[in-house]
C-alpha cells in the first residue's frame, strides 16, 4: 500500500494512493506512541498493529489535482554511518542526527548555498517507524516499521571533513529529500536495488545486501539508547556510488518496490 501526503484544494492530508487517485486518510501516526521508549521496555506491537488499515475518510482525488509533500513530518531523522559497505564492519555502528526541518519532498528543490564546496547526493532506502524500536530483539524489532520510503541524504563532503560531527554538512535545509511515499510492504529490504542518477546520468545500483548491516540490526542498535517513536524516519546507508550535485541539474534516487524520489537543484541559499 503506498501513502502519502498530499497537498490538495482542501488543505494538507495523508492519503492512499490507487492508480491514478488518492483517498483522504487519518494521520496514520496521530494515534500516540505504540511503546514505552523512555523507560526502554518494548510494548507488544504486533504486525497489524504496525501497519495497520488506514481510516479512510474520503473524498477520493484525481491525482492530478494533489501535489505530493514530504510522505511523513519526523520528530527525528537518523542516519547512519559506518554502514556504507562489507569493510565497515570492522568499525563499530555509529548514527548521526539530522534536522527534521531539513526535510523536503519530491521535486522540491534542494538550494547550494554559495561558497559550500562539494555537495553529494547519496541514494538510500528509509525506514518510517510505526513505534518505538527499544527493547526489541531482531527476530521482532521488524514488526515496529511502519513502511518503507526513497531518501536522499544529501551531504556538503568539504564540511565533512571539518566537521566530525557532521552537523554542518548534513543539516542544511532541503538536505534530507524523502518519497514519493511510504510504501507499507517491501518484501525483501536487506535485499533490494538502489540506484542514483545525476543530472540524467546514471550511476551504478547496488543492492542493500551490501550494506555493512541490515535492517533489523540497524533498529536494535538505535533502539538501545534512542528515543524513537511513529512517523521517525531512519535512513540505513547509501551502499552505492555517490555523486556531486550542480546548480541546475537534478538527482533522482531510486528503490526498486518503492518509486524515484527526484530532487531539482537550486543555486543560493533557500528563498
Amino acid at each position: 500500500m503506498r501513502i502519502a501526503r498530499i497537498a490538495h484544494a482542501g488543505g494538507i492530508a495523508h492519503a492512499v494512493l490507487d492508480g491514478d487517485t488518492a483517498e483522504v486518510i487519518a494521520d496514520p501516526f496521530g494515534a500516540g506512541e505504540a511503546a514505552d521508549g523512555a523507560a526502554g521496555r518494548a510494548a507488544p506491537v504486533s504486525p497489524v498493529a504496525a501497519r495497520r488499515e488506514p481510516v479512510r475518510l474520503g473524498p477520493r482525488l484525481p491525482l492530478a489535482e494533489v501535489r505530493l509533500l514530504a510522505p511523513v513530518q519526523p520528530r527525528t531523522v537518523v542516519g547512519m554511518a559506518h554502514n556504507t559497505g562489507p569493510a565497515d564492519r570492522e568499525l563499530p555502528p555509529q548514527a548521526f542526527l539530522k534536522p527534521a526541518r531539513s526535510v523536503i519532498g519530491p521535486d522540491e528543490p534542494v538550494h547550494l548555498p554559495d561558497g559550500i564546496g562539494r555537495v553529494d547526493a547519496e541514494a538510500e532506502l528509509a525506514v518510517v517507524l510505526a513505534a518505538s524500536p527499544a527493547g526489541h530483539t531482531p527476530d521482532t524489532v521488524l514488526r515496529t516499521v511502519f513502511g518503507w520510503t526513497v531518501a536522499n541524504d544529501i551531504t556538503a563532503r568539504d564540511l565533512q571533513r571539518d566537521d566530525p560531527l557532521w552537523t554542518s554538512a548534513k543539516g542544511h535545509p532541503g538536505f534530507t529529500p524523502l518519497g514519493p511515499w511510504i510504501e507499507t510492504e517491501l518484501p525483501e529490504p536487506d535485499d533490494t536495488e538502489v540506484a542514483l542518477a545525476l543530472h540524467g546520468v546514471p550511476l551504478r545500483p547496488v543492492s542493500t545486501r551490501e550494506l555493512a548491516r541490515g535492517v533489523a540490526e540497524i533498529l536494535c542498535y538505535l533502539g538501545g539508547f534512542l528515543p524513537l517513536g511513529p512517523g521517525d524516519v531512519i535512513l540505513t546507508g547509501a551502499p552505492g556510488e555517490y555523486g556531486p550535485l550542480r546548480a541546475g541539474g537534478h538527482a533522482a534516487a531510486t528503490v526498486a518496490g518503492i518509486g524515484t524520489l527526484t530532487t531539482p537543484v537550486h543555486a543560493g541559499g533557500p528563498r
